[in-house]
């Protein structure tokens, strides 16, 4: 049913696969995402909606291959398709009103803040973009956020690409030139949002962050995506995945999202046997 009409190799680790489904791509929004599954019995893998195309009636995703699932759903060609693909979820980003925003992404969760950075562009907002990546062969989407941002910032670990350093220490020397934003956009890894809420709390500057935790039904039925915030727990499936980035408990949230790394890392090797028994 869901046709995977296209597939791009990103970087060496990331793809991006644009799907046949026309329910979905007529009413997602920036910031929903979609659970998928490759084969009748491959896990349930849930992926921001990268980008959507009413017209052509398609949903693009981005997803990173570190697991068995997503190297299953890796193995996946154009033309065939995908078992599941089930949305949309989640809550919509709430943009209305914003007129200066900094969007700061990092790594492959720059696919989720791109769609964000696109629809406050087509608002008339003024966006500046702060993305970061470990080094230059990691880099996605580089020109798709020039295109949409007032200023644009690269910064890269190592100094391969762009500014040598954190994007933290960016988004700092923006607020002290005197930028000020409506408010500031995080979404990568958990480390980096922590980071990013400390630097932006300094200056009392709104931040919404984006929530990837352990995830299930996305219907809040599991409680697999449970979060603390603001001293109750909240459900990233239905009460999010965005959340005001100062209420967030980061430390309980990088301890879960720990928890099962040495069953995925099982999942890997499992999935790593197989697809090679495949191609014999």
């Amino acid at each position: 049913m869901y046709r995977i009409v296209e597939k791009t190799p990103l970087n060496p680790t990331v793809t991006k696969m644009v799907v046949e489904a026309p329910l979905i791509a007529k009413k997602a929004l920036p910031g929903q995402f979609v659970i998928l599954r490759a084969g009748a019995d491959s896990e349930r893998i849930p992926l921001t909606v990268a980008d959507y195309d009413r017209e052509k009636g398609t949903v693009t995703v981005i997803f990173q291959v570190v697991g068995g699932g997503t190297m299953e759903l890796n193995a996946l060609k154009e033309g065939e398709s995908l078992h599941d693909f089930v949305g949309p979820l989640g809550r919509a980003s709430e943009l209305d009103g914003l007129k200066k925003v900094c969007v700061v992404g990092g790594g492959v969760g720059c696919a989720i803040a791109l769609p964000v950075a696109k629809a406050l562009h087509e608002k008339g907002a003024e966006v500046h973009s702060v993305v970061g990546f470990r080094n230059q062969d990691l880099v996605i989407l580089e020109d798709e956020f020039r295109a949409c941002s007032d200023k644009f910032v690269l910064m890269s670990d190592d100094g391969s690409c762009g500014r040598k350093g954190l994007v933290t220490a960016a988004l700092e020397e923006l607020i002290l030139a005197g930028e000020n934003y409506d408010e500031v956009i995080a979404i990568g890894p958990l480390v980096m949002m922590k980071f990013v809420v400390a630097v932006t709390k300094k200056y009392n500057v709104k931040t919404v962050v984006s929530m990837n935790p352990i995830m299930i039904d996305g219907t809040g039925m599991c409680g697999g995506c449970r979060l603390t915030v603001g001293g109750k727990t909240r459900f990233a499936c239905v009460d999010g995945p965005e959340f005001d980035g100062f209420e967030v408990d980061f430390d309980e949230a990088i301890h879960r999202g720990a928890m099962y790394k040495d069953f995925e890392a099982h999942a890997r090797e499992e999935a790593c046997n197989l697809l090679n028994q495949e191609v014999r």
